[in-house]
């Protein structure tokens, strides 16, 4: 039987309301946390996006419960050298409780410094010389490194956990899922695809833990919650590689259009069907996932907590 966490929405709720949710969420009976690393939201309306290591800071002090960035991009706007620090720093003060996933990144964050966004093939093969870098720097020794892409001199860190950091990668394509296989500590993808598990596991990544996630809006009134779907994270539903490629918010905002609805109430769950929760979160576990993480979209927070801890996680772990 899979764990269950709670996805922190840092597009969404700024830092005082994120760590209220993890709290909310360690109650109410989540066993661990994501929280996405963005440098924009994907939208204006959707209105946040503080710097991610700051508040896992303030997270690490706030709850016990395990904390993964879902997911950091460590190959354009930071060099991975800056992202080992970051990472070997926050599992110190989470005492271990720390996972970096990591990702091939979405120009909307990576380009903001005027950097070329490469094709996927060359992101993948920057992604996997930055995790290359990363645990190399986790052992605390000195990291001198002369690679295609990254420059590394003389580098130590001197304050790293007992363990080094794992490294969980985020795929959503054969050479994305060729690359978890065999560089991550896990794998990280967004659909309970029994398939790609079965790929990965075979491909080399054996027994290590695949974590998946998805996005629910709880509420009393489906047609409000599809109404709030369609506004804040419309996003999630446009097609293709629009998500990796566009540069900014407002282009985001001119696809709104091709997003309505009704595809938001064919595709997400909305509303307070304790079957529909629960059958959506069981079909990760049936494909194989052994963490799955779910986000509440919109104002209601407290409606969702309760509605979690009293309906669907007893359900889950029955």
């Amino acid at each position: 039987m899979p764990e269950y966490g709670y996805f922190l929405a840092a597009e969404e709720h700024d830092p005082a309301a994120l760590i209220e949710q993890a709290r909310m969420a360690e109650q109410a009976g989540f066993q661990a946390l994501w929280i996405s690393d963005h440098y924009h939201p994907w939208n204006d309306a959707q209105g946040q996006s503080a710097f991610v290591w700051s508040v896992i800071g303030a997270l690490s002090q706030a709850v016990s419960l395990p904390i993964e960035t879902a997911v950091t991009c460590p190959t354009v706007r930071i060099h991975p050298a800056v992202l080992a620090q970051a990472a070997a720093t926050s599992a110190v003060l989470t005492e271990g409780r720390f996972r970096l996933g990591v990702g091939s990144g979405e120009a909307l964050n990576e380009h903001i410094l005027g950097d070329p966004w490469p094709p996927a093939g060359v992101r993948l093969e920057m992604l996997e010389e930055a995790v290359e870098v990363m645990r190399r720097l986790f052992t605390g020794e000195e990291v001198s490194h002369h690679g295609k892409h990254y420059t590394v001199e003389n580098a130590r860190l001197y304050t790293v956990p007992d363990e080094p950091v794992p490294i969980d990668v985020s795929a959503f394509g054969p050479k994305a899922l060729s690359l978890a296989s065999r560089v991550g500590d896990g794998f990280i993808t967004m659909m309970p695809d029994e398939e790609a598990v079965r790929r990965f596991r075979e491909g080399g990544g054996g027994t290590k833990p695949v974590s998946g996630g998805t996005k629910v809006c709880y509420g009393t009134d489906r047609d409000e919650c599809v109404r709030t779907v369609h506004r804040l994270w419309y996003n999630e539903l446009l097609p293709g590689e629009m998500g990796q490629v566009l540069p900014s918010p407002r282009h985001f905002e001119q696809l709104h259009e091709l997003v309505t609805e009704d595809m938001v109430r064919e595709k997400v769950v909305c509303g307070d069907d304790v079957e529909q929760h629960v059958s959506t979160l069981r079909a990760f576990a049936d494909a194989g996932f052994d963490r799955v993480y779910v986000n509440q979209i919109g104002p209601d927070q407290r409606g969702f907590f309760d509605f979690y801890r009293t309906k669907v996680l007893p359900r889950l772990a029955g």
